[in-house]
């Protein structure tokens, strides 16, 4: 893969206007805890909210969203180099994005060391994140193995254009950036939409600005559970309700 490709996928993330405000705002924040920063998001979120009361800013089916990228990929390609770094992108992006592709889940946008994507259903979602982990636990390049994490939930997110917007979308991405290495962190919705006998479930403790209050987020991991069972069995939390 050159590296000219490489570059063309590491800028998709930021080619679209409203990916630009939201960088931007998600940027100004995190560089100035100030008012200015705080009152853009605050902003962005009432403005979310607003559209969702009214009919907009929500789809009409469910999809599920998942957020990825590698732990601890900065401070690697920092000390390693831009030509290391590079490489070290496309094979992950050889290892991950197949077992997406294949469960017929869209790449929406390549983040950098990370991707969204957008599935039909929760269970092909998780599905996708595991094999991904798995594959790109077997790269090692200069010393560094990709510890990848994901976060994964189930909502009505808006599609505009080929991008994804609104409330649902912000908690995925809250769910990754809460996610430990190693970790595929669900909202209790998603966990709920589990019917099939293929994972265990582990509360994790869990809030964000911009996240309902009362959603729950666990880490779920392949398991062998017998047939017929639900994978949230035994979980007395009701669904969340986004």
């Amino acid at each position: 893969m050159g590296e000219d490709l490489i570059a063309e996928r590491l800028s998709t993330a930021l080619a679209r206007p409203t990916d630009l405000a939201l960088h931007e705002l998600a940027a100004l924040s995190r560089e100035s805890r100030g008012l200015v920063g705080e009152l853009g998001l605050v902003a962005l979120q009432g403005w979310q909210r607003l559209s969702e009361s009214r009919g907009r800013g929500r789809g009409s089916i469910d999809i599920a969203v998942l957020f990825t990228d590698l732990v601890g990929f900065s401070d690697w390609a920092l000390a390693s180099g831009d030509e290391l770094a590079v490489t070290l992108l496309g094979e992950v992006s050889e290892a991950i994005e197949p077992p997406i592709l294949e469960r017929r889940g869209e790449i929406v946008k390549r983040l950098g060391d990370g991707l969204m994507a957008a599935f039909r259903d929760a269970q092909t979602a998780v599905e996708a994140a595991f094999d991904a982990r798995e594959r790109a636990a077997l790269i090692e390049l200069d010393g560094y193995r990709p510890r990848l994490r994901t976060g994964i939930h189930l909502g009505r997110p808006r599609k505009v254009g080929g991008d994804y917007l609104g409330v649902d979308v912000n908690i995925a991405a809250r769910l990754l950036e809460a996610a430990r290495p190693g970790e595929v962190l669900v909202s209790d919705r998603t966990l709920h939409a589990l019917d099939v006998t293929t994972v265990t479930a582990r509360r994790r403790r869990f809030s964000a600005m911009g996240v309902p209050a009362d959603l729950t987020a666990y880490v779920v991991e392949r398991s062998q559970l017998p047939a017929g069972t639900r994978a949230d069995a035994g979980l007395r939390t009701p669904p969340h309700r986004a």
